[in-house]
């Protein structure tokens, strides 16, 4: 337990001080919510609304965070230390597989704790936004959206051969999901077609759920969804450990 909170510690440490994940998981989502404010206020999100567009773009300005950091950082960081041989020496110590992928998830999970517990105060103090519905339902939708979406990441980075390819894949996933999940494109206006193609993508699902529990809005088929993020996320994870390669 020891050599994992200082592997933790220090892996955190580096990745901080690349200051990637801090610009593009904690700082772009705050001042995407800014740029939001500023534009939209406290308006109704529709005529007759009981809630903002902030309030109805919350759970997508959350996925930002989530994205960033599962589909580019994550992927990317592995990969990098499997090319410059840092796994290598780390297989010659008592580190697993297991472990090290458990560290790095744990640092792009706190950067999207990072991410929310500053989104959330500056847009209860800036512009007043309340939860309507269930906020533990929202954490938890929250939470299994992240877990998925970065158990995604962490399958690349275990497989991929070198930062290059691992950089085409996370490009491919990253750019996509970011504008076409609804994390930045409200899904609303999409075409009914398109809408039906990206509803298959599990940060889509997550959003629209996100939304729904934050809104207090009801919701057809939850547990389709639930089922598939958490498949993924079991899928992702075992073949991330099972396949991984040193080098």
């Amino acid at each position: 337990m020891k050599s994992f909170r200082t592997l933790l510690k220090n892996e955190l440490k580096l990745n901080i001080r690349n200051m990637n994940m801090v610009i593009f998981a904690v700082i772009m989502p705050l001042i995407v919510l800014i740029i939001l404010g500023f534009i939209y206020g406290t308006k109704p999100a529709e005529d007759g609304a009981a809630y903002t567009f902030i309030e109805q773009s919350f759970g997508a300005l959350c996925s930002i965070s989530i994205c960033a950091g599962g589909l580019m950082g994550l992927p990317l960081v592995v990969s990098e230390y499997r090319e410059r041989k840092i796994l290598k020496r780390f297989q010659v110590t008592p580190v697993s597989p297991a472990k090290l992928l458990l560290v790095e998830f744990l640092i792009y999970v706190i950067y999207c704790i990072v991410s929310m517990l500053t989104l959330f105060p500056a847009a209860a103090l800036l512009w007043k936004i309340k939860i309507h519905g269930s906020f533990l339902l929202f954490l938890g939708i929250w939470f299994l959206t992240m877990v998925s979406t970065l158990s995604i990441g962490l399958l690349v980075g275990g497989i991929a051969k070198n930062t290059k390819s691992a950089s085409v894949i996370a490009c491919i996933l990253y750019f996509p999901m970011l504008i076409f999940s609804g994390a930045t494109l409200p899904f609303e206006v999409m075409p009914v077609t398109m809408q039906k193609i990206i509803s298959i993508l599990p940060l889509t699902q997550g959003i629209q759920l996100m939304k729904a529990a934050f809104l207090g809005v009801p919701v057809e088929n939850v547990l389709l969804p639930v089922i598939v993020m958490c498949a993924v996320t079991l899928v992702c994870f075992g073949i991330s450990v099972r396949c991984f390669k040193w080098e």
